[in-house]
């Protein structure tokens, strides 16, 4: 590893003025925007006893959002965050609403599709939106890197905590009711962070282009592409982690298995954005996807449910420093009048990775067998790798 050149502090990065406020005003959101997806499978699956039905409505929902996000983005960008994110928290609400009321109401599928559609569309991209707050608050701070791993641990504890609330209260209560509560504390933390005025990147100015082109770059595309290896990662392992515990017949297992990487990356990246490394950036960037593509390869061999585990926590260690480092190399890379739109294309480019990889290994599992689905996820090990060598290569524009 790298070795040291001073401590950062969590508490110097949150005293921050304002920072506090918009980190945890968006706090609720983070829970609700990790419950929607999930919420939906509930609310249709409920209605229509077909995962088949679910799946697709769910699957037109994340399209939409990772096509439709950074053109929300671009608007959020031109005319700020304070103007924009009331707009179109309130159109996902209505969005909700009518998707929750033609769930009931058991309309045809491509109505629940188009509705999935709407409401996936009008997501509001929180997430990049508090990423660049702190890029506006700390730019050219050596807290910048800390910051943004404080987003990471956030987003990664929302998804820990949303997918787990969204079951309890769909399985006791109802899916109307999952829905509903995932799409309140969206509206609560999205309302309360846009009344955090002070801590807003200022809108750009007329004479200013917001043009997605300015992003059409060889090292920002290259970022983009490292992204889409991730969602690849992430997809395949879902999916071959699900077929290892079913074909063992323990299927009960497959939750406890995946979130193991999920919370040694959360100790990582806490490790990670505590320290100011000496080695640069961009060989960290390197250096965090080698470690996760070789950390994948033990699960091609091991089959016992305690090696597995072992197995799945060691790609965890890089998958925290790879999100805030990410962060950091497009914060950079960017000009600030598009980097509402930037965070967002990366969360995009990792949206469609996990739908390929879901459906690849899923392909791949069927035919063969797990292991041969962690494969996928070393393949996509490699890709991201290569793409993080010609990020280390380009320069910014």
């Amino acid at each position: 590893m790298p070795a040291l050149t001073g401590r950062l502090s969590y508490a110097q990065v949150l005293r921050t003025p304002g920072a506090w406020k918009f980190y945890l005003a968006a706090a609720p959101a983070r829970i609700g925007i990790a419950m929607t997806g999930l919420g939906i499978v509930w609310l249709v699956h409920g209605s229509t006893d077909s995962y088949a039905v679910a799946g697709t409505v769910t699957g037109g929902f994340a399209v939409a959002e990772a096509l439709a996000g950074p053109q929300v983005a671009r608007l959020i960008d031109r005319f700020g965050q304070t103007r924009t994110l009331p707009i179109i928290l309130l159109v996902h609400a209505m969005t909700i609403a009518v998707l929750i009321g033609l769930t009931v109401a058991q309309s045809s599928l491509w109505v629940l599709v188009t509705a999935g559609v709407l409401a996936g569309a009008s997501l509001p991209q929180l997430g990049a939106q508090t990423s660049a707050r702190w890029s506006y608050a700390l730019r050219g701070s050596p807290l910048l890197s800390s910051a943004f791993t404080l987003e990471a641990l956030s987003i990664g504890i929302a998804f820990l905590v949303g997918p787990a609330l969204v079951g309890l209260v769909s399985s006791l209560w109802s899916p109307v009711a999952g829905s509903a509560l995932a799409t309140g504390l969206v509206l609560a933390g999205g309302f309360t962070l846009a009344a955090q005025r002070r801590t807003a990147p200022p809108p750009v100015g007329r004479g200013q282009q917001v043009s997605s082109s300015r992003l059409l770059h060889k090292r920002f595309l290259a970022l983009v592409m490292t992204n889409v290896g991730i969602g690849l990662f992430f997809g395949s392992m879902q999916v071959s982690v699900t077929a290892y515990a079913v074909t063992r017949g323990t299927p009960s297992l497959a939750g406890p298995l995946y979130s193991i990487t999920s919370l040694v990356s959360l100790f990582a990246g806490f490790a990670y954005g505590a320290r100011r490394w000496r080695m640069d950036v961009q060989n960290q960037f390197v250096l965090a996807l080698s470690i996760l593509t070789i950390t994948t390869i033990p699960l091609l061999v091991v089959d016992h449910p305690w090696a597995v585990g072992i197995a799945l926590a060691l790609p965890g260690l890089a998958i925290a420093p790879f999100q805030t480092i990410s962060a950091v190399l497009t914060e950079s890379s960017v000009e600030p009048a598009v980097l509402t739109q930037a965070f967002t294309w990366l969360n995009s480019g990792a949206a469609a990775g996990i739908a390929l990889g879901a459906a690849f290994a899923g392909g791949i599992v069927d035919s063969q067998s797990a292991h041969h689905g962690f494969a996928v996820a070393l393949l996509a090990g490699l890709l991201s790798t290569t793409m993080a060598i010609a990020v280390r290569s380009t320069r910014i524009p």
